[in-house]
């Protein structure tokens, strides 16, 4: 992979590698990343996500959280704009949201994002100083803003997923941490925030 190449053919590759992943792999990353959440712990609340697709992580993860105490909110899609945030009860508690995502059924929680000390957020990449490559629709950039100035921001990638350089643009929020299956929590270098 370059590092002249723009976003849309970095997600091209991206997908297309998930897509192949055979199912036993996905599995063995997914139970190793709900192993690594623990270290989330010290967190009374955590952001989080369900995973669509072949993003890494799976309902396990969100479980750990809560089994090691935390909190988790979930994303609530809405317009265009900020992500509002309802905290994650269990598989029970999820209904089938805009774009087919799983989301939350309680009210959203007022300001969530702004209560969150970490803040699992999904990537198809992240480079070593914390640019992370979304799918494209901005929701996190503009969720983001309303982060604490101390907010852990983790990007959760699979470890050929954490690369040495994305291209960047100016609303882009960098992110502190990877968390990866192999690699489990680590701080990104040359980073910018937190």
């Amino acid at each position: 992979m370059t590092d002249e190449r723009d976003k849309r053919a970095w997600r091209e590759e991206i997908l297309a590698r998930r897509s192949a992943l055979p199912a036993a792999d996905r599995e063995r990353e997914a139970a190793a990343l709900a192993a690594a959440a623990g270290a989330l712990a010290d967190a009374e609340w955590v952001c989080a996500y369900v995973p669509v697709g072949g993003e890494p992580g799976s309902l396990a993860m969100l479980d750990a959280l809560r089994a090691a105490g935390a909190r988790v909110l979930l994303p609530v899609t809405g317009e265009p704009g900020p992500l509002e945030w309802a905290e994650y009860t269990g598989p029970a508690g999820l209904r089938r949201g805009r774009f087919g995502l799983r989301e939350p059924e309680g009210v959203p929680v007022a300001n969530g994002i702004a209560k969150a000390a970490a803040i699992l957020v999904p990537a198809l990449a992240v480079d070593r100083r914390g640019v992370r490559l979304g799918r494209g629709a901005g929701y996190y950039d503009r969720s983001l803003s309303a982060c604490r100035a101390d907010a852990r921001l983790i990007a959760v990638v699979r470890d050929d997923e954490l690369v040495e350089r994305l291209p960047e643009e100016p609303h882009d929020h960098r992110m502190g941490w990877a968390l990866t299956p192999l690699g489990g929590l680590r701080r990104l270098e040359d980073r910018v925030g937190n």
